[in-house]
């Protein structure tokens, strides 16, 4: 087992690429599969052991061929633009449900048994309302990939009662990092808000900037990815990723200022559709079956090592 390859799908993107840069630095042979539609290859390690696979998901075929001969799966390939989703429901539905499912039965076949699953804090919707959201709290998606995301928990853990399979369900927060690409309308508030400060460009703000989130540096993120990854044990339920922090978009940007020195203008425009008002995580599940890093990035120390100063 220790010869076989880990399947990252997505592997070629931002928090991908992040987690096979230490799939490797640990000894693991990683492959890859993803379709290069916002993943890159140059963020992929020149590494004997890292393989990559150009195909889709919701190709039931390509998702069969990836996993043959792997020992585990994490599944991060996704449309993540919840606008995308609301824009085009039938196309973003093919990668983020029918290539979960397609996953799930490629691994049946195969009798592969431990899977990663980025699920989102988007399954909750605006329930939990300014307070910590736990993993009980009802759920209700507002968009199409929200939704897509919660049937992914569903058909997971139906294969898991049904076939055996071990999946561990993350939902996760808000992530932020290196490669997460300024430039794509899938990106995140963090990486689009630096780029254009760095730049001196205008930052529109959609809302107040009062809305919130609980921001995770990615490096954070992949330490608890490999811990589960490691595990021997698999413990049923889904587990938010964050730091149970709420931080505003106007706090957000205080500190990329405080970082970089000064601010360009900062103006604000009209809340998009289906944009979560308050997101922040109650950690205790994840405080209970992971080590968290101690203590976990700070939102400065995350910027700075983004931006690279």
């Amino acid at each position: 087992m220790a010869e076989l390859p880990v399947l990252v799908t997505g592997g070629a993107g931002f928090i991908g690429s992040n987690l096979v840069d230490a799939l490797v630095a640990r000894g693991y042979s990683v492959r890859v599969l993803d379709n290069l539609s916002t993943g890159k290859r140059s963020n992929l390690p020149d590494h004997a052991g890292v393989e990559l696979m150009v195909g889709d998901v919701a190709d039931a075929q390509t998702m069969r061929d990836a996993v043959r001969g792997c020992r585990a799966v994490v599944h991060l390939a996704a449309v993540a633009s919840v606008q995308a989703s609301v824009d085009d429901p039938v196309g973003t539905h093919q990668s983020n449900l029918v290539g979960t499912l397609n996953l799930c039965e490629a691994m049946r076949e195969a009798g592969i048994r431990r899977v990663l699953f980025a699920s989102s804090a988007a399954v909750y919707g605006n329930n939990g309302e300014g307070e910590p959201i736990g993993e009980d709290t009802p759920k209700a998606p507002l968009t199409p990939y929200a939704a897509d995301k919660l049937a992914s928990e569903h058909y997971l853990d139906f294969y898991r009662r049904q076939h055996g399979l071990e999946p561990v369900v993350f939902r996760f927060f808000n992530i932020y990092g290196p490669r997460q690409d300024p430039s794509s309308p899938y990106s995140g508030v963090i990486s689009i808000f630096t780029e254009r400060a760095q730049k001196g460009l205008p930052i529109a703000v959609f809302g107040d900037g009062e809305q919130t989130r609980d921001f995770v540096y990615v490096g954070d993120l992949v330490e608890l990815l490999m811990q589960a990854l490691e595990s021997s044990v698999v413990p049923e339920g889904a587990v938010n990723v964050g730091l149970n922090q709420a931080t505003s978009l106007n706090q957000l940007l205080d500190a990329v200022g405080e970082v970089l020195g000064e601010l360009p203008e900062v103006t604000y425009q009209a809340a998009r559709h289906g944009d979560i008002r308050h997101s922040r995580a109650n950690n205790t599940r994840l405080q209970q079956r992971y080590r968290l890093p101690e203590p976990a990035t700070g939102m400065r120390e995350g910027l700075v090592k983004l931006l690279g100063l």
